[in-house]
């Protein structure tokens, strides 16, 4: 990546979303010299973190015509990761011990973060740039540039041209719904974690859950406290897969993946196993659906696989005009939100140019071939697991920004591990003191915090 050779250029640059990536967005593109409009549908910022007991009428989310709830999240949800490896490199997510109304946990609640953003936001002056209650329609190219249809709350219409937008709308309002045999006649009801909030209409009823991860694991344990039964179908797990966990009330198994869904109301698992199940939830992730974005058929959506996107972020022909913040999947959200901004907000001006259209679809073409020679399946292009510190510091050499930290990237690598042995108690019990004492005497060092670390460190958990 080359300096490029012309002046800094001060662009209009709109901004779709003010969740964590838009909000973060903004302040780069603004320190870049641009001027900035960031557009939300919602009367607040924090995107998918602000809380809602309202769900969609349709609970799969199968029709497109539905009213859109945005926000996953349910109401006991905690964060899967420490805070501290959560935040923004240069505002870290600490305790707010002066707030009594404040979450000072580890792995605090959905609305510490949220909390955290409208820090954020205050701290960096971002609300002045927002549009609240402002639904976009239409973004499409218009002779170099992009025009952005919305209408707002008062039912007001706005037909605008920028010189680019930066699309940070998030990916987790669309489910991904499992599919399975039979299920077309089986009688009970389907809802997806996207419209679960909290456990009480499963009282005493017996329940599948469809996935073992952060959600899955999450509800599937909420659900059995009023549950009669709660089972798991996890694909995971090994075919004849059949446990019982005792934690929280001694009502929750284990399976592998559903085998077959029955007219009587049964469910059969690929262990054999066979429920009569009331209800199941489908704790199966999300798919990237971008339905008033217009790119006369350059860009599209297959199999998952957000295309065509150098760096899962600029489309090469449309580049850098168009541009994504957030779309791969990985525990560094924060920080990959701020690095990719960075890297755009850079290029914008002009201060870093990208390769051409031929080299970034020449680079497309060579990592497309990889991930099917290594037999990855093209739903997991933008999962980057165990990949992805090695994609952010590429992304952070572009534009001058320091590498991922080793406490960072190793307390969520040691986190998920927790996740995965102790479902029931890695946020309340871990083992990484270490990585959080380094943190916090990172922060002190950086003059990010104005108590020394010690004062957290020593106030136990």
């Amino acid at each position: 990546m080359a300096p490029a050779p012309s002046p800094i250029n001060s662009q209009h640059v709109a901004v779709i979303g003010a969740g964590a990536a838009g909000l973060v967005a903004a302040r780069e593109l603004r320190r870049e010299g641009h001027t900035v409009v960031v557009l939300d549908r919602e009367k607040q910022v924090g995107g998918l973190w602000v809380y809602t007991p309202e769900t969609e009428s349709d609970e799969l989310g199968l029709d497109p015509t539905r009213p859109i709830v945005h926000s996953s999240v349910y109401k006991s949800l905690r964060t899967n990761l420490p805070r501290e490896c959560m935040g923004y490199k240069d505002f870290p997510f600490v305790p707010r011990g002066d707030d009594p109304s404040r979450d000072s946990r580890r792995y605090p609640s959905h609305r510490e973060v949220l909390a955290y953003l409208q820090d954020f936001a205050t701290e960096f002056n971002i609300e002045e740039m927002i549009r609240f209650e402002t639904e976009v329609l239409r973004v499409e190219p218009v002779n170099g540039k992009w025009r952005v249809q919305s209408k707002t709350g008062g039912g007001f219409s706005n037909d605008e041209i920028y010189d680019a937008v930066v699309m940070c709308c998030g990916h987790f309002a669309e489910p991904n719904i499992a599919q399975i045999p039979g299920i077309e006649s089986w009688p009970g009801r389907q809802t997806h974690s996207h419209s679960y909030r909290v456990p009480d209409p499963f009282k005493d009823e017996v329940v599948v859950v469809i996935g073992n991860f952060a959600s899955g694991a999450d509800i599937s344990r909420d659900i059995s406290k009023v549950a009669k039964e709660v089972h798991i179908a996890s694909r995971a797990s090994k075919s004849n897969t059949f446990e019982k966990r005792p934690v929280p009330n001694n009502n929750l198994w284990m399976h592998s993946e559903i085998d077959t869904a029955h007219e009587d109301g049964t469910i059969v698992f690929k262990n054999g196993k066979v429920v009569h199940a009331d209800t199941i939830v489908h704790c199966t992730g999300y798919k990237y659906y971008f339905p008033f974005l217009e790119t006369n058929n350059y860009m599209r959506v297959d199999d998952n696989r957000v295309e065509p996107l150098y760096k899962h972020i600029f489309p090469p022909a449309l580049a850098p005009g168009l541009s994504f913040i957030g779309l791969p999947a990985m525990g560094l959200q924060f920080y990959m939100f701020e690095v990719q901004s960075k890297w755009v907000a850079a290029v914008l001006s002009g201060r870093v140019t990208l390769p051409s259209v031929d080299e970034m679809m020449d680079d497309l073409k060579l990592s497309y071939e990889t991930q099917e020679a290594l037999g990855i399946p093209k739903r997991y292009t933008h999962k980057l697991g165990k990949s992805q510190c090695e994609y952010l510091d590429w992304i952070a050499d572009q534009c001058g920004f320091p590498h991922v930290e080793h406490w960072r990237d190793q307390e969520v690598t040691r986190g998920y591990q927790r996740l995965g042995n102790q479902p029931e108690t890695f946020r309340d019990e871990w083992d990484d003191d270490d990585l959080m004492e380094e943190a916090y005497e990172d922060f002190a060092r950086l003059n990010l915090i104005n108590f020394h670390p010690s004062r957290f460190l020593e106030s136990g958990r």
